[in-house]
């Protein structure tokens, strides 16, 4: 786990040395342990290394070819390495480190650009071809490590890296708020478009890689995530789970550092730190709420069962307020999940034991873990009834007073592209465009957005419409890129053994009967874990990572706090911060819970205030 930060170089006459240092300097968290720098006449490129495998010096970056020809900066894991290096020792290369990273330059040297689909791990890298004068920028497929790219510079310049902040410190980059993005943001509570909150700054999506060639840019998908059932008994899912998360465990914990795993009461976590069998685990609740916001207790006793020690920590409401600058500014763009929070402290937690920790994420996208996939069993019977009078009837209840009876109608006469944006839903849309400043009201809408990935999928059933969307927009925009960061801000490497291609492939082939179904959700998962776990962990219901904001936010204390920032001169620029605050009082007396509301508008001001109040 590292990080890296590059630029083609422009027309302006800068040092290139002195940039690319203060480019590193930025994302020093991601690689403490050493820097390296590659500048010539075309491209500079600057690396950061967490060392995790082959902890010498040989194995530092940029790492080169043996001709000197390629040039590599990688950040993550290839973990079927092992696997690409005997191949390619086979056919003549010769290895100078006992790194995976080395294998991404010899299998590029020896299959092209179209190796990248032989790799098995998570990854952002960029090959700097000196003689054919092609640079190669790839992400991987799920998107679990991050990679950022612009050419919204002064003179040409095009930049890319592990994060956006490093784009700061190039004197051509133009810093810039991208107007378009709050709207959707409001909704969504993270950055939802392929253009992030920084104009011009774009996310590479997850499964494409760039080609860079004579100035002329291509963007290629190698690979993707739709599902094709194939009919079998679910014994033979199950089986076929058994072994390949296993597998996929044991990939995943090769390290020449200590490994450890994130632990909460849920099953993926839990199925994953029976299997990892590490020395110890990490779990986080909350002061003042340990009965409501808290599942250290069962982390604690699965871990006494599997002879695990496991370190716990409880949060209290001031630190998270605290820290909360702090974690937008490793977020690089406002994510208001509040999950973030808890899982900074995990990840601070972690890093004082073990630098690499195994997580379950992933999981609920890929074998239909959430609650939205599994329709109520009075909806189950409604959709019995004919879609066009459900439709005439949706028309009606839309006209009246919304309750939970006009609610049910409008959604039992949607089509599952009409009620299904993702896993997250915080503002109304409505209401979100009620409560911004004209400027702001022009970014895409929800529909917009959810649109172009329902499109690829036309012919599916609503369930996997549902999983593909979230494993599309949601996996990479929120879970994953807090995952990274948060992990990365405490210099420590998050691995999601769910999240690697062969699980993906296996999973493509289960019918979504035996992922979501009249039992449960994740049904297939719970079958295969259950051969692992005890039945308690195996059936436990999903309960994500629950947070008291709500409950903060009705103390006096917060509230003033969130209220100074509503009504600075800066919240008036976005927000009608009269109805802002609106809801905070509505919020603050007890009338109706406008938690999410709150935190989301207010974790928008706190990261503009870091990123273009106080820089």
């Amino acid at each position: 786990m590292c990080g890296f930060i590059g630029y083609i170089n422009g027309t302006n006459v800068i040092d290139h040395h002195q940039t690319i240092e203060n480019m590193m300097n930025t994302i020093i968290h991601r690689g403490p342990d050493s820097g390296g720098i590659h500048s010539d006449d075309k491209i500079t490129l600057g690396f950061r290394r967490l060392s995790i495998i082959d902890l010498s010096d040989v194995a530092n970056q940029p790492l080169y070819s043996a001709d000197g020809n390629i040039v590599l900066v990688f950040n993550g894991e290839i973990f079927n390495f092992q696997e690409l290096r005997a191949d390619l020792v086979e056919k003549g290369h010769n290895f100078k480190t006992h790194s995976d990273s080395e294998v991404i330059i010899y299998g590029y040297v020896e299959y092209g650009v179209e190796f990248v689909k032989k790799l098995r791990g998570m990854f952002a890298f960029c090959i700097w071809d000196k003689k054919n004068d092609l640079q190669f920028i790839a992400r991987d497929g799920f998107g679990i490590k991050p990679l950022y790219y612009t050419e919204n510079t002064t003179d040409g310049t095009f930049i890319f890296g592990s994060e956006i902040k490093s784009f700061l410190p190039h004197p051509s980059f133009i810093k810039e708020l991208n107007k378009d993005a709050l709207r959707p943001y409001l909704t969504f509570q993270y950055s939802s478009m392929d253009e992030t909150f920084f104009k011009g700054v774009y996310k590479l999506q997850p499964a494409h890689y760039i080609l860079i060639k004579n100035g002329q840019k291509q963007i290629v998908q190698y690979w993707d995530k739709k599902f094709h059932a194939k009919e079998a008994p679910i014994e033979k899912y199950v089986e076929e789970i058994r072994t390949t998360v296993r597998e996929s465990v044991d990939a995943h914990q090769i390290s020449d550092v200590k490994v450890g795993s994130f632990l909460s009461g849920g099953i993926d976590s839990s199925y994953i730190t029976s299997l990892l069998r590490p020395d110890k685990s990490f779990s986080v609740g909350f002061s003042d709420y340990e009965d409501m916001f808290n599942e250290t207790n069962l982390a604690k006793e699965l871990s006494d069962t599997l002879d695990i020690q496991n370190e716990r920590k409880y949060i209290s409401a001031d630190e998270c307020f605290e820290a909360l600058p702090k974690i937008q500014w490793h977020m690089d763009e406002p994510q208001s999940n509040p999950s973030s929070v808890p899982l900074y402290f995990l990840s601070e937690l972690a890093s004082k034991d073990v630098t690499v920790v195994l997580s379950g994420e992933g999981a609920d996208e890929i074998f239909g873990g959430y609650s939205w996939y599994q329709n109520s069993g009075k909806m189950q019977k409604y959709e019995k009834v004919p879609f066009g009078i459900r439709k005439a009837l949706r028309g009606i209840a839309e006209a009246l007073p919304k309750n939970q009876y006009t609610h049910f109608l409008v959604k039992g006469g949607q089509t599952v592209e009409e009620r299904f944006i993702g896993e997250a839903v915080v503002w109304d849309e409505e209401d979100a465009l009620n409560v911004l400043k004209p400027d702001y009201k022009n970014g895409p809408s929800v529909k917009s957005i959810t649109k172009r990935i329902y499109d690829e999928v036309p012919g599916d059933d609503d369930v996997t419409k549902m999983q593909y969307l979230d494993l599309n927009l949601w996996m990479p925009g929120d879970i994953l890129l807090k995952a990274d960061k948060m992990s990365m801000a405490h210099s420590i490497e998050l691995r999601v053994p769910f999240l690697d291609k062969e699980v993906m492939e296996l999973a493509k082939n289960i019918p979504s009967k035996y992922r979501v179904n009249d039992i449960d959700t994740k049904y297939v998962l719970r079958q295969a874990a259950h051969q692992e776990l005890p039945e308690e962990w195996a059936k436990r219901p999903k309960l994500g990572f629950p947070v008291p904001i709500r409950h903060w936010l009705r103390e006096e204390k917060y509230y003033k706090l969130v209220k100074e920032m509503f009504t600075t001169d800066f919240a008036n620029e976005f927000f009608d911060t009269k109805q802002l605050v609106g809801y905070l009082d509505e919020h603050y007396e007890g009338k109706a819970n406008r938690g999410r509301y709150i935190w989301t508008a207010y974790v928008f001001l706190v990261w503009y205030k870091q990123f273009f109040v106080d820089m």
